[in-house]
């Protein structure tokens, strides 16, 4: 297993304080980072924006309140939230301070860490096959990098300090792809889903639903 990347650097605040559509088009390659022994790293492959009180389908959509003040505040910090009773789901602020908006994120690409993942997961790896076992899909991801509300919500993903964060090794993007995000119901045919379309860990259908 290779060692942690030693070139990545964590993104600046000012990547975050924009709209999230561009967030969520210029986050994919970026790497995510959980500090420990091992350190976990992953590409982010696939992610979706929400846009704040303009999105039906945005926690912030009705405003301001205890459980989404993370959303409301500067940007670049964790959101995380518990869904269906089951899973975690891991998001970062975008937009200026006092302005909500955010990118989930969907699926990563694994790079280091991978048998701490697994055993996180609960899964044995036999294969390169099993691999999107790991970090394709929202609530898998939280569980490999061991994200929980308690844990991470509200955590500066600028600062290499603070456990988890988000950095950049230099990787371009290519080929992104733009289709309506999954997984939901309200305003679910909006084009706010973003992904690599070579990557085998994106978690939905690879082709644009556009």
């Amino acid at each position: 297993m290779p060692d942690p990347p030693s070139n990545i650097r964590p993104l600046p605040r000012a990547f975050f304080a924009r709209g999230a559509r561009r967030v969520a088009r210029d986050i994919l390659g970026k790497i995510l980072v959980r500090e420990g022994t091992p350190c976990l790293t992953a590409r982010i492959v696939e992610v979706e924006a929400y846009l704040g009180d303009k999105d039906p389908a945005a926690h912030a959509y009705s405003g301001q309140t205890l459980r989404n003040a993370v959303l409301f505040g500067p940007p670049g910090y964790a959101y995380v939230y518990f869904i269906y009773g089951n899973h975690y789901c891991l998001n970062v602020s975008c937009e200026r301070e006092g302005r909500a908006g955010c990118v989930l994120f969907r699926a990563l690409e694994p790079l280091t860490g991978l048998e701490a993942m697994a055993h996180a997961r609960g899964i044995t790896l036999h294969s390169a096959k099993d691999y999107p076992k790991l970090t394709s899909g929202p609530g898998r991801l939280c569980e490999a990098f061991g994200i929980t509300r308690a844990r991470d919500n509200g955590c500066d993903l600028t600062l290499a300090s603070g456990g988890l964060w988000i950095g950049d090794d230099g990787f371009r993007s290519r080929s992104v792809v733009l289709s309506p995000r999954i997984g939901i119901t309200k305003a679910a045919t909006l084009p706010l889903r973003y992904f690599l379309s070579r990557s085998p860990f994106v978690s939905g259908p690879k082709t644009s639903l556009l």
